[in-house]
């Protein structure tokens, strides 16, 4: 019998640990950390080009009208989230995948080398937001998609693991982006970072599209995908589809997507404007943090989606969402010219953002059927991203201007109470088959 059992190959199968196809899970990834290079590239850097495609002689109504731009972009994502979304639910996810990096690559090469305010007028603010449009239509077919993906390749007990990888190449190209502003940023002076300094950093990203073209030719189409597709094709209005049959799994993505969004620009975009340019806090010491906090963020990914496998998603999304209600207001006060008050900033919110972030896209992959899929997070991830991220730039520095800072985090704070309630009525999908 004890023989029986040591030859088994099914028995020893389930002994042997599941080996992470690493190769395809990078390749997969590579393309949502080239759209996050080149949007994160945008954001920590706008106070240096702004004047550069808006009248210069008023700083301020420059940087409003830039960020402004950075904002408009993020109302493109639905758009390209419904249009992409649909696109890789009917054509594979593969193609989908291929379609948005070469879109945001082309977008980051035009930025790199638009002229000027000076050289063209008003139609240098005009081309930037032609080619941030396109960026904003690929980002939202990149989250969809690539989420899809990782949710269907992986195995049902081997979820968050597979999951963890999205956000572990989006930190790593954030943090490729806040050490690039630190090196640029210590060895350029302002005039230099405004003449020049900034493109360097959108064709470096245009450069890492390439990079990303040519890893994702050799991925494999998923057998969901290909099992689902001709029930996808057969759907007629899968926007509609969503709302009627799946309300609820909408209502949940939306709510979730509400924090997630706030959690990510408050640290990855607007607190570093904010402390530069309303708490002085020097430029080095703020792009030094926002590395620190970073770095802590990639290397928790892997672990909390493990750990999701083994625990659960609903325990991790409550305290994520608790934590932030509580922390994120005494955490602004925090934010001074000061390097260590900095670092305890990025990294607690970080910290606290990689236990979501680290199984995100397996709990939107979890919420909708296949042939819906990229479809429903396409469009409903991206409505409510534009709604609460692409604003919130706009929106920390608007509040900053008229003498009420700290409201932004109260804000946040708000958005995190609604989160944890929607989080409380959902059932725990760990070790499910996705339908």
């Amino acid at each position: 019998m004890a023989e029986a059992v040591k030859q088994d190959p099914t028995i020893a199968s389930a002994r042997e640990p599941h080996k992470l196809p690493v190769k395809t899970l990078v390749s997969a990834s590579i393309g949502n950390a080239v759209e996050w290079f080149d949007w994160t590239v945008y954001a920590t850097f706008v106070v240096f080009f702004a004047g550069q495609f808006f009248p210069s002689d008023n700083e301020a109504l420059a940087l409003v009208g830039a960020t402004s731009t950075y904002a408009l972009a993020f109302f493109f994502r639905p758009l390209g989230g419904l249009l992409l979304g649909r696109f890789a639910d009917l054509r594979g996810r593969k193609a989908g995948m291929l379609l948005t990096i070469l879109l945001m690559a082309g977008g980051s090469m035009v930025i790199a080398i638009l002229p000027t305010y000076e050289q063209v007028g008003w139609l240098a603010p005009i081309l930037l937001l032609l080619a941030r449009i396109a960026q904003g239509m690929s980002l939202g077919g990149e989250v969809s998609n690539a989420s899809a993906y990782l949710g269907e390749i992986a195995p049902p007990d081997h979820r968050g693991r597979y999951s963890s990888f999205f956000y572990i190449s989006t930190g790593s190209a954030l943090l490729a982006a806040s050490l690039l502003g630190v090196l640029l940023t210590s060895t350029l002076d302002t005039d230099q970072l405004e003449s020049y300094g900034w493109r360097i950093a959108f064709f470096i990203g245009g450069l890492l599209g390439l990079i990303g073209m040519w890893l994702r030719r050799s991925l494999v189409e998923t057998e969901q995908f290909e099992e689902n597709a001709e029930k996808a094709r057969a759907t007629k209005h899968p926007l509609l589809q969503t709302i009627k049959h799946h309300p609820k799994a909408v209502g949940q993505l939306i709510a979730l997507t509400l924090l997630n969004t706030l959690s990510y620009y408050t640290f990855f975009s607007a607190l570093t404007p904010f402390a530069i340019t309303f708490r002085d806090a020097d430029k080095t010491d703020v792009f030094i943090a926002l590395s620190i906090g970073t770095a802590l963020f990639v290397a928790l990914c892997y672990p909390f989606g493990r750990l999701s496998d083994r625990f659960g998603r609903k325990p991790q999304l409550l305290v994520w969402s608790g934590a932030m209600a509580v922390l994120i207001v005494p955490l602004s006060f925090l934010v001074q010219d000061n390097l260590f008050s900095l670092i305890v900033v990025f990294c607690t919110g970080l910290g606290l953002y990689a236990l979501m972030a680290s199984l995100a896209p397996a709990v939107m992959s979890e919420l909708f059927p296949t042939e819906l899929r990229a479809t429903g997070i396409g469009a409903w991830y991206n409505l409510t991203v534009a709604t609460f991220g692409g604003t919130a730039p706009l929106v920390i520095t608007w509040l900053s201007d008229a003498g009420h800072p700290l409201w932004f985090f109260w804000y946040v704070a708000i958005a995190a109470a609604i989160s944890f309630t929607v989080i409380l009525t959902m059932r725990e999908t760990n070790g499910t088959e996705l339908r």
